[in-house]
C-alpha cells in the first residue's frame, strides 16, 4: 500500500517483491483463473512477465475457464510457452481450431495424457496422427462430434496409444465396425470408458468384439447405435465382469431379456424394464400409482 503521496510506506512490501517460484508461481498464481490471469498481465510488463512464467509451467488447461469463446490470438498466447501440460481442453475453440492451432501444441507437449477436442470439426486426420505419434501418454481422448474422424484415423490412434484408457467417439459417424473392432484387438485390454453413442453404422460385430477383447471395460455408450441388438448386449453380459454401466436408449433391437442378466449383477442400464415403464404409463394415466405386488 502506498500512502496518498505515492510514496512507499516504510516495511511495505509489493506483489511483485515476493519470490515468484516459491510463493507467487505456486500459492497465488495457482488460484486466480485463467480469465483474470489474461487481465492481470496487461497491468504491467512485470506482471505479464510473471503470467507468463506460469502459464509455461501449466499442467492443465481447460478453455472454457476463459470462456465461452476464445480468439485464436488469445490462443496462442495462452499456449505460447506451455511445454509440460497433461491435461487440454480446447472445446470452445471448436469454430475455428485448426490443425495449424493444434500441432504445434501437440508437438511441445509429449507429457499429454486427457485431451478433449469435442466439437473441433475444422480439424483433420493430421491432427490426429501428431496426437498419437507425439502423446505416447495418451489415456482420455474425447473426439465426439468430430465428423473427419475416420476409421483409418482410429487404427493410427489404436496403434500408437498403448496407455488408452477412455475414448468418447460420440457422433463420428464415419466409423463402421471394422474400425471398432481393429480397436478393440489392439487396444482392448487398457480400455476402460467408450462411448460410440449416436453412429447407425455401428453393429453387434463390433460389441461383440469389444466384450471379447475389453476385459477391464467399465462404462459403454451405445445410445443411438441402431444396428446394435441383443446378441451384442449378451456377448458384454458373458465377458465383461467389470461392466458398471451400459447406455442402449434407442437401440431398439436390445430386448430386455438380454439386460436382465446385466441388471442382476448391479450394471447401470439408462432403460427402465418394461414392468417400470408400465407402471409409470398407468400412474400418468391414472394420476395415482397403483399397488402392484411385484413378488407374485
Amino acid at each position: 500500500m502506498e500512502p496518498s503521496g505515492g510514496e512507499q510506506e516504510p516495511g511495505a512490501v509489493r506483489l511483485l517483491d515476493l519470490p515468484w517460484e516459491d510463493v507467487l508461481l505456486p500459492h497465488v498464481l495457482n488460484r486466480v483463473p485463467l480469465r483474470q490471469l489474461l487481465r492481470l498481465q496487461r497491468v504491467s510488463r512485470a506482471f505479464r512477465a510473471l503470467v507468463q512464467l506460469h502459464l509455461a509451467g501449466l499442467r492443465r488447461f481447460d478453455a472454457a475457464q476463459v470462456g465461452p469463446q476464445i480468439p485464436r490470438a488469445a490462443l496462442a498466447r495462452l499456449l505460447r510457452d506451455a511445454e509440460g501440460l497433461q491435461e487440454l481442453a480446447l472445446a470452445p475453440c471448436h469454430e475455428w481450431l485448426s490443425d495449424e492451432d493444434l500441432v504445434p501444441v501437440l508437438a511441445r507437449n509429449p507429457q499429454l495424457r486427457s485431451v478433449a477436442l469435442a466439437g473441433c470439426g475444422q480439424l483433420s486426420r493430421r491432427a490426429l496422427g501428431a496426437l498419437a505419434e507425439g502423446c505416447p501418454r495418451l489415456q482420455r481422448l474425447s473426439l465426439a462430434h468430430c465428423d473427419w474422424v475416420d476409421g483409418l484415423a482410429l487404427r493410427g490412434l489404436a496403434d500408437r496409444c498403448p496407455a488408452l484408457e477412455e475414448l468418447d467417439l460420440t457422433a463420428c459417424r464415419q466409423l463402421k465396425d471394422e474400425a471398432i473392432v481393429y480397436l478393440a484387438q489392439r487396444r482392448g485390454a487398457g480400455l476402460r470408458s467408450l462411448s460410440l453413442a449416436v453412429n447407425a453404422n455401428v453393429g453387434d460385430a463390433a460389441v461383440q468384439e469389444l466384450a471379447r477383447n475389453c476385459p477391464e471395460l467399465q462404462h459403454l455408450d451405445l445410445t443411438g447405435c441402431l444396428r446394435v441388438g441383443s446378441d451384442g448386449v449378451r456377448t458384454l453380459a458373458e465377458y465383461c465382469p467389470a461392466l458398471r454401466s451400459l447406455r442402449v436408449r434407442h437401440c431398439h433391437h436390445v430386448a430386455e431379456s438380454s439386460l436382465s442378466r446385466l441388471r442382476k449383477r448391479g450394471v447401470d442400464i439408462d432403460v427402465e424394464p418394461p414392468l417400470h415403464q408400465a407402471l409409470v404409463l398407468l400412474q400418468d394415466m391414472a394420476g395415482f400409482a397403483p399397488f402392484v405386488n411385484l413378488q407374485v
